[in-house]
């Protein structure tokens, strides 16, 4: 929204320069977002009217002339090709500063004295260029300072409006606004209806009237359309950001900028029957004012006669019945559309327009009649006419309707922080137009028509806020009850287990939970995920039921940009379909590429294996306290390598994965592997275990090893289970601290050393003690798995 400073102030006057009244409507939620001067500085230029022209003596392109300044004549010389005897046009005396730092003095052009310069709108800052002098009204007063008569000593403003103000699209929603935060009356213009002098009305019919429930016309007869457009209308409207194109276009766009309605004037001649307000017809086309010809939908609201189309309803008339130099009588319109009917249908032709604008954002359904009043009475005023009587058609069952508001003090202030006094709310309210009745505890509150934007309670308290000054609400620091909540002693948090994977060289990622189907299908074959019904794109179409999905597309970014050593971990949902509904489940997963360790040259060059990886696994699951719950066992996954592929089990269920990934999924990925990946259901591993003291023994420890000979199928988890079993209270560790397979073990077997570590807490053991236990573990592994001692 554009308008002159100058304009505005003719309905409301701040007793404040346009910078701090600027900041003022910033702070009330209207935007200024540039100010700039209708024209640079300059001095010195006066109105004069030229007196005689004559030929140059020695130039053909200059002229001689006398132009009077009112107090004395002056002998100019001029090279433009439009100055005649009688034109009034600014004039630059000798010692005028025009922009840019141009200083007139007496000069000799050609050998002809010039005792100053006629100007043009290019050289008093007026246009960027211009073809000839700047040609002014034959009634501009000779000897008048340029700045005054054209009021130069003005600012144009920019707001950006915001969709919810649409009221403010106009003088007059601003100078309303104006009056209410500086506490002045606002002087709108009178408006007087009418007098008809003729009788002819076109009859108007509401085919759609829950799109167009108000419209308004009226028959102007004998108008002169090749009229000259006063000055001050036009500058007012290249102030307001709009060029002048004929004498009844500029004035229904003036009323556009005043009042806020949009207008439209067809030619009468070029009507066929009465106006019809209905949708389109399949078919139908109309050749727009801007040249363009388009296809009507039968979803646009079009105006027309009883053979065709004319305009397209608050967006833009049609060529074939526009006004022209030529026409004669005119019939001009003034409708409501509703905003719902409104929103979006430009756009969809690939259009934008002053009144498609206002028209989607909600005109004052109460300002049809005025306006066109409004507009009547300067046409006439331009271009002569005589008016008919008005032509009023109401859908009254459609009308936008202004439900009552319930507003509380208490959520006043509540939501404020401070006690607003019941006269104030009144006060603000009122002056907004609003319909304001006192009830037990609050207010019942009635927006005005042009306020499209209040609806509910918190609305009118935005309105309380706004207009009390946000720099003037009062800074409450909250208080609440504040109350710890317990922390179990068990529980690990998340945080706890993020910082034990940095600390094995791990880094946070944090992936989309949208992902791509094809590769989520991959990786997960046996679910089917919930489908967004809106994506982002296709590549993010479906809920991830696995935090591989974004982990892997994380490894393969990092080595296209030859980061060869990639670990990566994250937590977050993942989603489930089931039979009750989604099922969330907190998940921790992680995805580990290249070396072992990172170059430095004390370090041996070693590849991740599956066995790097699950240490790491085993270190999380020790964090959680479940390290004897928690078991591994060779299983399938349709997404790892058979052979690199663990289970994690606790208490008979699967809560986690470990293994490699497939070598199709590294071939279809374009990723370099191995590539090992692992992931957890946290919830399913639930707390971890409180420590419990127990006093340190002071007498010796006994270690016993041996070496058992089994078939290469027998797990080793399973073996050091069952020696845990039978060896005893006082068995402090037992670890596997060697397997070898060749030359003296048989084929389809292997050597499984493991260590064992006795401690009695109240004395020392004796050889028998530890032998018997020693007995007992070999007796066991030979009865469950048929090992047999290794010489």
């Amino acid at each position: 929204m554009q308008f002159s400073e100058k304009w505005l102030r003719e309905w409301v006057s701040p007793q404040q320069d346009m910078a701090a009244f600027g900041h003022q409507l910033t702070m009330a939620g209207l935007e200024v977002d540039a100010i700039v001067p209708v024209a640079p500085p300059f001095q010195g230029v006066l109105v004069g009217e030229v007196l005689s022209v004559v030929p140059h003596p020695d130039a053909d392109k200059l002229r001689v002339t006398s132009v009077s300044t009112g107090t004395e004549t002056l002998q100019i010389v001029c090279g433009a090709a439009n100055v005649r005897v009688g034109l009034r046009v600014p004039v630059a005396t000798v010692g005028a500063e025009l922009p840019g730092g141009l200083k007139i003095k007496q000069a000799k052009l050609r050998g002809v004295e010039s005792f100053g310069m006629l100007c043009s709108e290019a050289e008093i800052g007026l246009a960027e260029t211009a073809d000839g002098l700047m040609e002014l009204p034959a009634d501009a007063p000779v000897g008048a300072s340029i700045r005054d008569y054209l009021q130069l000593d003005d600012n144009m403003v920019e707001l950006g409006i915001t969709p919810n103000r649409g009221d403010c699209l106009s003088l007059r929603g601003l100078a309303r606004e104006a009056g209410v935060l500086n506490r002045l009356s606002v002087c709108t213009p009178e408006i007087v209806p009418v007098k008809a002098s003729h009788d002819e009305t076109l009859a108007v019919s509401l085919v759609a009237p829950g799109a167009c429930p108000n419209y308004v016309g009226r028959v102007i007869r004998n108008v002169n359309a090749a009229a000259e457009t006063p000055l001050w209308m036009t500058e007012k409207l290249r102030r307001a950001g709009l060029r002048s194109i004929s004498p009844v276009v500029d004035v229904t766009n003036f009323v556009l900028i005043e009042l806020g309605q949009p207008m439209h004037a067809f030619d009468r001649a070029k009507l066929e029957g009465g106006i019809e307000v209905r949708m389109a017809h399949a078919g139908e086309s109309l050749e727009l004012l801007d040249g363009q010809v388009v296809t009507l939908r039968p979803d646009t609201l079009v105006i027309a006669d009883s053979k065709k189309p004319l305009a397209m309803a608050g967006i833009m008339g049609g060529q074939g019945s526009s006004v022209s130099t030529e026409t004669r009588d005119i019939f001009l319109e003034s409708a409501f559309f509703d905003p719902l009917a409104a929103a979006g249908k430009a756009r969809s032709y690939g259009l934008h327009t002053d009144s498609s604008h206002r028209f989607e954002r909600g005109v004052d359904f109460r300002l049809q009649a005025d306006a066109i009043e409004r507009a009547t009475a300067l046409i006439m005023d331009v271009c002569g006419g005589e008016a008919g009587p008005l032509t009023v058609a109401h859908s009254l069952p459609h009308q936008p309707e202004r439900a009552p508001i319930t507003l509380r003090a208490e959520r006043i202030t509540r939501l404020l922080g401070f006690a607003m006094p019941a006269a104030e709310v009144d006060d603000i309210l009122s002056r907004l137009g609003m319909v304001v009745v006192a009830q037990d505890g609050g207010w019942l509150v009635t927006p005005p028509s042009w306020r499209f934007d209040i609806s509910i309670e918190v609305d009118l308290i935005e309105e309380l806020a706004r207009i009390h000054g946000y720099n003037n609400l009062p800074v409450t620091a909250p208080r609440a009850d504040v109350r710890l909540a317990p922390q179990s002693e068990t529980a690990v948090t998340e945080a706890r287990l993020k910082r034990l994977l940095v600390d094995l060289g791990y880094q946070e990622a944090i992936t989309m939970s949208f992902v791509e189907p094809g590769l989520l299908a991959k990786l997960d074959p046996a679910s089917t995920p919930l489908a967004l019904a809106n994506p982002l794109s296709a590549d993010l179409s479906v809920m991830r039921t696995t935090l591989w999905a974004g982990l892997l597309k994380a490894v393969l970014h990092n080595q296209n940009r030859q980061q060869p050593r990639v670990r990566l971990f994250e937590t977050g949902l993942r989603f489930v379909p089931a039979k009750d509904g989604l099922r969330q489940e907190r998940m921790l997963a992680g995805v580990v590429s290249g070396t072992v360790n990172v170059e430095l040259w004390s370090h041996i060059k070693k590849d991740i294996d599956f066995f790097d990886i699950k240490g790491n696994i085993e270190r999380v699951v020790a964090l959680l306290g479940a390290s004897d719950r928690v078991g591994y066992k060779s299983s399938a996954h349709p997404a790892l390598h058979s052979g690199q592929t663990a289970e994690m089990e606790m208490n008979g269920q699967s809560v986690g994965w470990i293994g490699a990934l497939h070598p199709n999924l590294l071939a279809d990925l374009g990723l370099v592997g191995p590539v090992y990946l692992f992931e957890i259901c946290l919830e399913q591993l639930g707390e971890g275990r409180l420590p419990a003291f127990a006093e340190l023994s002071r007498f010796p420890e006994v270690r016993r090893d041996i070496a058992v000979l089994c078939g290469r199928d027998v797990p080793a988890a399973d073996i050091l289970a069952s020696v845990r079993e039978v060896a005893g209270t006082e068995l402090r560790d037992c670890r596997l601290f060697d397997v070898y397979e060749g030359q003296g073990v048989a084929s389809g077997q292997r050597s499984l050393a493991i260590g064992m570590i006795w401690q009695h807490p109240e004395r020392t053991l004796q050889e028998d003690d530890v032998q018997a236990r020693v007995d007992a573990v070999v007796d066991r592994l030979k009865t469950r798995f048929g090992v047999s001692l290794r010489d």
